[in-house]
């Protein structure tokens, strides 16, 4: 499922600063919208035209580039889009327009008088003459739609970043006086008249002066934390269910060709459990991805017999196959519409475009799966739809979610064993064993890979110094769909220490290890005053190092045990002979996927103190 169109202005939206607001210098500016008109008319049968106006001014050379052109886009089966202003206004008024040699058109098309098979999306790309800084590109352009993405009802929404200066935003919703909706404006003053049997909105912005924007971090978004506005015909999120059931479900219809493939993917079995994890991995593995961007194909699934037929379609085709398979079988599921983006809470004004995947969901098994995933075992979600709203299409729930990531789940056991000759060279074995999601995306990485990609792979990795080092590695089957992973690796590598004198070396991986302690002390240097999305997670690695005799231990970490935050961190060193063993383990147990930024600034301050730790070196002596 899509949401809906994003126009060009739409890239106003992304940034938003939390909190105490620092004001950006005048040299930090490179673009100021002096004029930024959205007019929405609502048709009776709620379709719509969008006329967008923009007088952008540039006041840095580093903005030129990308101020010279514009571009929009729409679905050319039920929309068309009309230029009406394109050109270069200077300082002293001169107005250069753009001519029709600078228009640069895009369009997806089927064979003949066919439909395309993909997409119908056309992008119509504007340059304007003559641009330098201090000139302003002025842009107006229409849509109109020629048929409602859901019948009967009409959605519009849109942010604009404080970061961005804007002296004058103007938005006119022009709609049926009859009309039943909900809207909410944030940060902008408003006017209402009636007139003619119409009601028109009209809604004032204006952010002259912008912010600096910190944040960097935008897994977690509130759309209700920006100034802009939403509008819904829909009364509540059910609605949105029953709108998208409607035109959806029927596709789900068990046929005889769905029959008959869900009794040959399931041969004998039959454990119905065991039944629907078979189907589910037929979809995920043999119906490849494939975007469904045609008119009302953008949230209506295509026939079976289509994505049959071509073993490919979008998440909507995924769902609905996947259900049909299930109902031939006599296993219960529903389809659910989720946030696959970084959504973790629901607008308060219903919004489609808050749920732009389609998943199922088999209550027997109190289970989600997400058939376009190729990589999740049957009852695993990947991260990106993991704890958040879900909207069920069987059974609604209003405050329903996905589970989160259980703690523990996601664990990496790494044993490594090596010997130091007297050349200061280092071999030995490193013995890897992941679960949960780790497995899963080791798995995939290793599913299409080679013997001789490896093998290079290795080679890479255990070169140093113009020294070519040697690795071979031995692994489990990476194609079954499991949430475990065991690989070993056997390598070489010349010139790990210096052997002469004193020195020192850190105890880490000999090797790349997703998942290794180090991948879950990288916190960003400044904390965001905003929620970000996080984790759990274990991983405990070990070492063993056996040196020759004529070298000598002189120092080495101390053994720690730190804890807080939900985080802890066992450390400890040993020495018996000339064998030093080492081992670490490191677990998070935060609960969620969604961490405050009072919790980072907690965790912040234990990692810190187990970085410390992990920088501290074993420090030898070599007799002369």
């Amino acid at each position: 499922m899509r949401s809906k169109k994003a126009s060009v202005f739409l890239l106003l939206l992304v940034s938003n600063l939390a909190g105490a607001a620092e004001l950006q210098n005048p040299e930090e500016i490179d673009v100021r919208y002096k004029r930024l008109d959205i007019s929405y008319y609502v048709n009776d049968d709620l379709s719509h035209s969008e006329t967008f106006h923009t007088v952008k001014q540039i006041l840095q050379e580093r903005a030129l580039e990308n101020a010279k052109n514009m571009s929009i886009s729409f679905s050319s089966s039920i929309e068309k889009a009309e230029i009406i202003e394109a050109y270069t206004l200077k300082p002293d008024g001169r107005r250069i327009n753009s001519p029709e040699t600078n228009f640069q058109l895009r369009t997806n098309k089927g064979k003949g008088k066919h439909a395309p098979v993909f997409s119908d999306r056309t992008t119509l790309t504007v340059v304007f003459p003559e641009v330098q800084v201090g000139d302003a590109t002025v842009f107006k352009y229409k849509i109109i739609q020629t048929e409602p993405m859901f019948p009967g009802h009409f959605t519009a929404v849109h942010s604009f970043s404080k970061n961005v200066a804007m002296d004058s935003v103007n938005v006119t919703m022009n709609v049926p006086a009859s009309l039943k909706a909900r809207y909410q404006i944030r940060g902008m003053t408003e006017k209402v008249a009636v007139k003619g049997g119409r009601r028109i909105y009209s809604w004032h912005l204006e952010n002259p002066v912008p912010v600096k924007n910190k944040r960097r971090n935008y897994s977690v978004w509130d759309l209700e934390s920006t100034p802009g506005f939403s509008y819904s015909t829909f009364s509540s999120y059910k609605e949105i269910v029953d709108a998208y059931a409607k035109r959806a479900i029927p596709k789900a219809a068990v046929t005889d060709a769905v029959r008959r493939l869900a009794k040959t993917i399931v041969g004998e079995e039959s454990d119905k459990r065991e039944k629907a994890r078979l189907l589910y991995e037929w979809v995920a593995r043999k119906i490849t991805y494939a975007g469904n961007c045609i008119g009302v194909g953008a949230v209506v699934p295509h026939d079976i017999s289509f994505i049959l037929d071509n073993r490919m379609g979008d998440c909507k085709d995924h769902a609905t196959l996947l259900q049909a398979l299930y109902e031939a079988e006599g296993i219960r599921s529903t389809q659910a519409l989720i946030n696959s983006g970084s959504i973790y809470s629901l607008p308060a004004i219903p919004q489609v475009g808050a749920v732009n995947h389609v998943i199922n969901y088999l209550p027997e098994y109190d289970l989600f799966v997400d058939a376009t995933s190729q990589n999740e075992p049957f009852g695993s979600l990947p991260f990106s739809i993991s704890d958040k709203p879900v909207l069920l299409l069987d059974g609604y729930q209003p405050g329903a979610r996905t589970p989160a990531t259980p703690i523990g789940k996601n664990a990496l056991h790494m044993k490594t064993v090596v010997t130091i000759d007297k050349t200061g060279a280092v071999s030995g074995d490193i013995n890897i064993h992941l679960k949960g999601a780790f497995a899963s995306k080791v798995r995939a990485g290793f599913r299409n890979s080679t013997k001789y990609s490896e093998e290079e792979w290795l080679k890479r990795i255990f070169s140093s110094e113009g020294h070519i080092g040697r690795g071979m590695i031995v692994k489990d089957d990476p194609q079954p769909l499991i949430d475990t992973f065991h690989y070993s690796v056997n390598f070489g590598r010349k010139n790990f220490i210096q052997y002469f004198g004193a020195g020192a070396f850190h105890v880490a991986p000999f090797m790349p290890t997703y998942a290794d302690i180090w991948s879950f002390l990288q916190l960003s240097p400044e904390v965001e005053e905003v929620p970000i999305a996080c984790s759990s997670g274990f991983s405990t690695e070990e070492y063993e190092y056996r040196f020759p005799d004529d070298m000598k231990i002189l120092a080495m970490p101390k053994s720690v045990d730190i804890q807080g935050a939900y985080l802890s961190y066992q450390a400890s060193y040993t020495v018996e002979g000339n064998t030093l063993r080492v081992k670490k383990v490191f677990e998070d147990k935060t609960p969620g996927n969604v961490c405050a930024p009072e919790l980072i600034k907690s965790q912040r301050a234990v990692i810190q103190k187990i970085v410390r730790n992990m920088k501290s070196q074993v420090v030898y002596q070599i007799k002369e």
